[in-house]
């Protein structure tokens, strides 16, 4: 499958430089192509992406990984934790360089790649299924996530007040996505980005600075939390989820460079890759601190979450807790926006739904009230997040761009790309193998425990 020029390039806008128009489009088609989220606008600077990268990945995930370090140990825990790290950064970098791989065109969508990497139908069904997945996932979990922090900070601050379910607080928290779900595409929520960006590194930094502060724990124990060795394999294989839903934001990297501008001369690559660098830099600044010193300090007794631990000063951890609810407020956007591309594409160009704010208000407001009905109903955070981390991530994350790399430059064998690429699909395999095992344990434990709508 080479690489081909195309004779339509010089056609494109400045600035604007897009697929060209094929198999005859329609002004009506182009329209509704221009009317769709991810295409809308193409106005980004790189810093867009850096916030925007950052509001994807730092989430969630960073407050669980305290906890899987107290499943894996120092060794295995600091080995995957760094090991994530560079293989992650390594494919990102893989899906921005084919972002605009065939000059006069642009891989706007996951999807899209998939279907050049490997055919119109089988790329379709290789990787909508995951994508979808991965973003519903997530919004499900950033629902719970988002009621229980909210939860959190509604107890510190008032304790003496009489106690609320966490099913009305994921409630509350959905309620302003019914709101902000209607903003129409990326840049539209880049000021929520930007302040999630910046929530996210302020509470990771509360998280591993008020550990710092209480110091390690009394007779602090670092051996595997789980005592049997059912338990211990268990809990390490789901702690492997959970790191791997920390490296989550390759689902919507071609979504996020698609708003960049690009032309022959200054492709959008070089921006965007300049706003991953810094995002990269801004998620070692928050995960390596958090799981470290969130280990240190309480061995295998700390909580799924870390800020749930933590318990004084008291107004830290409330302003931590609204900290992140800002942050998953954002996220929540990020994840969401590409599901209501597909969404939309589906009603306008398959059901010839004419394109508008009725179509916009009801699919999303439908969107946004599924996730938080099974968001309540579901309510495992740590569960979740293996779980989801194994099944989904792992092969948006860490495999499918190396097979499409392979796929469309094919490396000359046992070369170094060649070996690299090899290397992440095999360990990536793995992992969508192994974790999901123990995150439906752990969910199933505790659904033996748990009563419904609580």
């Amino acid at each position: 499958m080479s690489v081909q020029p195309s004779s339509s390039m010089e056609t494109q806008a400045p600035g604007n430089y897009s697929p060209p128009k094929q198999d005859g489009r329609s002004a009506q088609d182009q329209a509704i192509e221009n009317w769709l989220p991810i295409n809308a606008s193409r106005n980004a600077k790189w810093w867009y992406s850096a916030f925007h990268n950052v509001t994807a990945m730092v989430g969630a995930g960073v407050l669980g990984l305290p906890y899987a370090m107290s499943e894996l140990g120092w060794g295995a825990g600091v080995t995957v934790l760094v090991l994530s790290w560079i293989i992650t950064l390594y494919t990102l970098w893989q899906m921005v360089e084919m972002h605009e791989m065939v000059p006069g065109r642009r891989f706007d969508r996951y999807h899209e790649l998939g279907q050049y990497a490997f055919g119109e139908k089988l790329g379709l069904w290789i990787v909508v299924p995951q994508q979808l997945i991965v973003e519903v996932g997530v919004n499900i979990v950033y629902m719970v996530t988002g009621g229980n922090s909210l939860k959190k900070f509604h107890d510190t601050v008032c304790e003496d007040c009489k106690k609320i379910k966490l099913t009305y607080f994921i409630m509350i928290f959905a309620s302003v996505h019914f709101v902000l779900s209607q903003l129409p595409n990326f840049n539209s929520i880049s000021g929520v980005s930007l302040a999630a960006a910046v929530m996210s590194l302020s509470y990771s930094t509360i998280a591993w600075g008020a550990s710092v502060d209480k110091g390690k724990m009394e007779n602090v124990d670092y051996d595997l939390r789980a005592t049997t060795t059912p338990g211990k394999v268990f809990g390490f294989l789901g702690a492997l989820g959970t790191v791997a839903f920390a490296y989550a934001g390759h689902n919507v990297v071609l979504e996020i460079q698609a708003t960049i501008p690009s032309t022959p001369e200054k492709p959008s690559k070089k921006p965007m890759w300049r706003g991953v660098v810094v995002a990269y830099i801004v998620v070692a600044v928050c995960y390596f601190p958090v799981s470290l010193v969130g280990y240190w300090a309480f061995g295998n007794a700390v909580d799924d979450d870390i800020l749930i631990t933590l318990s004084k000063p008291k107004w830290l951890i409330a302003l931590a807790n609204l900290m992140v609810v800002i942050h998953v407020i954002g996220s929540y956007q990020i994840y969401a926006m590409p599901v209501f591309d597909m969404i939309e594409t589906v009603l306008v160009k398959r059901l010839r739904f004419p394109p508008g704010l009725t179509l916009r208000l009801i699919a999303r407001t439908v969107y946004v009230a599924f996730t938080m009905f099974v968001a309540i109903t579901f309510p495992f955070f740590d569960g979740l997040l293996s779980f989801f981390g194994g099944f989904a991530f792992a092969p948006t994350t860490y495999f499918l761009p190396c097979i499409m790399w392979l796929a469309i430059y094919k490396p000359k064998r046992f070369s170094l790309s060649w070996f690299t690429n090899w290397i992440c699909i095999v360990l990536g395999v793995l992992l969508m193998v192994l974790a999901p095992i123990g995150g439906l344990r752990n969910i199933i434990v505790k659904a033996n425990t748990y009563k419904f709508y609580q």
